[in-house]
């Protein structure tokens, strides 16, 4: 078991946590979540003894291994990658060097060997004499090849680094495992096979993750740090976002009695336990489910930003015609022989195994680079606004908000009073004196959000997103998938967060070096399609 008692934080005057009393228990995985800067990367760096607090103590079952997510990427520059997992085990790490360290040594005395012996039946029982086959599989099926297993970690991409960090926190199957975003960097098969690991995994896991099917996928609980306090709540991220929504509403409708409402709960909670036996965490969650009384579930005191694009006229049957475009960087091969048309009513994830081609094509489709060869042609009646995936020379100049916004006020907005911009920031969360501040002191949060002020005063009827979960909260996310939900107009949409893409996109295109691959159909379809898959691996030969 992991404890935490009374734990409190503070930096100066503004507080983290107060008075934080917690218990997580074995086979259970919690979601941290909480708006940016709520404390949930601190949260594990006080589990994990990398901060001190202020006041308390985290407590730990005599005997249990814990086992963290590292972010330095640079740590193990010296180590070969199959050793840098090994030493995710730092005991079994040890012992196997003291006991080498015996046998090399020809001063080694009687002493010395029995001291050995007994390391060695210490280092079977722990799976030492499997060790080094067992880090080989776990790399390899986090998408490391066998070609990089025995380079040093400085020699390997900085994309496998990431991957043979979080093979280092999962080896040796941990009795408490803290994992800080540990889908960045991963592709979506990746991902899907650490959520089955993890919804198999039998000890306590702690993630902090933006990702919200991978939330969904794993957890049994959701760990929610909210003004200075971390409540714990039985379900998945999606059952506490919408139990916390209904018992908002009703606490708002003062017309309902008691008891309807307790129904009503009684009702919602019962369908979603019912649901729960089709997640891969099913058993668990279940049972939780089934035990949780209407007194556990408590409204959100979180602000959802207003996410709300209206277009200023529909589009016309010319939307977007592509053709043979290609696309290479440095003499590598992006994309090539990419043509499709966009038609009316599409909400198009665009993915590609090399993510640069994805960024690529729509600087390319928005006007900013040039293709190699090909075309594309946008209709007349089109008007379509852009969220790249990097958006720091938007912010360089320092201007306050107020100004910074005013300066994209298009051609049909006659309205420039100061009051019409403070509607768009007050959307975004930012009040009073907020917008008077200068852009080149925001967060990637706080750019953001005003890169979709910057959208939503353009009344597009197309959208152009490239990656547009980056530095936003879960709170922003959900709003923002959702707007795309209901936006009447059309999307071209990249994304990591695999929600998103699932519930916005109705139409999948893959950029490849060999051509197109166009999908009516869903996100899950198109990556569950076994004659797809089939299609994917000879395009990228």
């Amino acid at each position: 078991m992991l404890s935490v008692r009374n734990l409190a934080l503070a930096y100066g005057k503004r507080i983290l946590f107060d008075e934080v009393n917690l218990n997580f228990t074995k086979g259970n995985c919690y979601g941290v979540i909480g708006a940016n800067g709520a404390g949930k990367s601190t949260f594990l760096k006080i589990l994990s003894g990398q901060i001190e607090p202020n006041k308390g103590i985290v407590e730990i079952t005599p005997g249990e291994r814990m086992a963290v997510l590292k972010q330095n990427q640079f740590e193990f520059d010296e180590c070969t990658v199959l050793n840098t997992v090994l030493m995710g085990h730092k005991k079994l790490w040890d012992i196997m060097h003291e006991k080498d360290a015996i046998y090399m040594n020809p001063d080694s005395t009687e002493a010395d060997f029995l001291r050995a012996a007994e390391m060695e039946g210490e280092y079977g029982e722990m799976g030492g004499y499997t060790a080094e086959s067992d880090a080989a599989a776990l790399i390899s099926n986090l998408g490391v090849k066998e070609e990089f297993h025995h380079q040093l970690m400085k020699d390997i991409p900085a994309t496998l680094k990431v991957r043979v960090l979080l093979a280092q926190a999962l080896f040796g199957n941990p009795d408490i495992l803290l994992l800080d975003e540990p889908t960045n960097g991963l592709d979506f098969e990746t991902i899907h096979w650490l959520e089955d690991f993890l919804a198999d995994y039998q000890n306590i896991v702690l993630v902090v993750s933006h990702d919200r099917h991978f939330l969904d996928a794993i957890c049994t609980h959701v760990a929610d740090v909210d003004r200075q306090k971390i409540k714990i709540f039985t379900g998945n991220y999606t059952f506490w976002y919408e139990s916390s929504k209904l018992m908002s509403r009703q606490i708002n409708d003062k017309n309902k009695k008691t008891e309807e409402k307790r129904l009503a709960l009684m009702e919602f909670i019962a369908r979603f336990s019912a649901n729960a036996s089709k997640s891969k965490q099913a058993t668990s969650r279940k049972k939780a489910l089934e035990k949780l009384t209407i007194e556990e579930i408590e409204p959100s005191y979180r602000k959802y930003p207003g996410i709300i694009f209206q277009p200023l006229r529909e589009p016309g049957d010319q939307i977007l015609h592509v053709e043979g475009l290609k696309k290479s960087v440095e003499g590598r091969l992006l994309f090539d022989k990419i043509s499709f048309t966009v038609n009316k009513g599409d909400k198009i994830g665009i993915i590609s195994k090399d993510t640069l081609a994805v960024s690529n094509f729509f600087q390319i489709i928005s006007g900013i680079s040039k293709a190699d060869s090909g075309k594309f042609e946008w209709g007349t009646t089109i008007n379509f606004a852009y969220l790249p995936i990097e958006n720091q020379e938007f912010f360089e100049n320092g201007e306050v908000l107020l100004d910074w916004l005013r300066q994209f006020t298009p051609p049909h907005v006659t309205d420039t009073h100061e009051s019409f911009f403070r509607g768009f920031f007050g959307k975004m969360l930012f009040s009073g004196d907020d917008i008077l501040k200068k852009t080149n002191v925001l967060s990637g949060g706080e750019k953001v959000r005003c890169m979709l002020s910057k959208m939503m005063l353009q009344n597009p009827n197309v959208l152009l997103l490239d990656q547009p979960t980056n530095h936003l909260d879960l709170e922003s996310i959900q709003s923002f998938n959702e707007s795309c939900q209901d936006f009447p107009g059309i999307i071209l949409l990249s994304s990591h967060d695999h929600t998103f893409m699932q519930t916005a996109c109705n139409r999948i295109i893959e950029l490849t070096p060999n051509g197109t691959i166009d999908k009516l159909i869903s996100f899950d379809e198109y990556l569950e399609d076994e004659k797809i898959k089939e299609i994917r691996e000879t395009f990228y030969k």
